[in-house]
């Protein structure tokens, strides 16, 4: 059951990741083509692709967790190897706290920008920056699902 739960995650993700890209891909060749052929623009694509890019990011992240893509300094863990398994532990926790608490404090930042709007399609910031505690919330589960087998690996 939960291996079913985990793999739809991973596809569901997959596959809001591929649909935000393809939009955000979409609406920027199509302004590049408008301006390069009539002159003009979209006035309202550089907005939305910006908003597309932050939401990309942050849905991403777990995902890319999940499959080790972040960057990452490994030489105490390859210089102690596994006389400190212990180590593992250590990161795991580390990570796991990182993104609570960034989850917990841009719910704050959420809130506070709920009255600014964005300049030209005048939507509330906070319906792009909400984007931080559900990416830092996904990098949370994602790091549930992979958590242990990291640690016992």
């Amino acid at each position: 059951m939960l291996r079913t739960l985990e793999a739809a995650l991973v596809a569901v993700n997959r596959w809001l990741l591929i649909l935000m890209m393809s939009a955000m891909a979409c609406i920027v060749f199509a302004n590049v083509v408008l301006r390069y052929t009539t002159g003009d623009s979209l006035i309202w694509a550089e907005e939305v692709a910006r908003h597309l890019m932050i939401w990309t990011t942050f849905v991403g992240a777990g995902l890319v967790l999940r499959f080790g893509g972040h960057v990452a300094i490994d030489s105490l863990h390859q210089a102690v190897g596994s006389k400190a398994p212990w180590l593992r532990v250590v990161v795991v926790s580390g990570i796991a706290c990182f993104c609570a608490l960034m989850a917990w404090y841009s719910i704050d930042y959420v809130i506070v920008s709920r009255f600014q709007t964005t300049p030209v399609t005048g939507i509330p910031f906070s319906y792009v920056y909400v984007a931080l505690p559900v990416g830092f919330a996904l990098v949370l589960v994602h790091l549930a699902l992979v958590g242990a087998r990291y640690v016992r690996d």
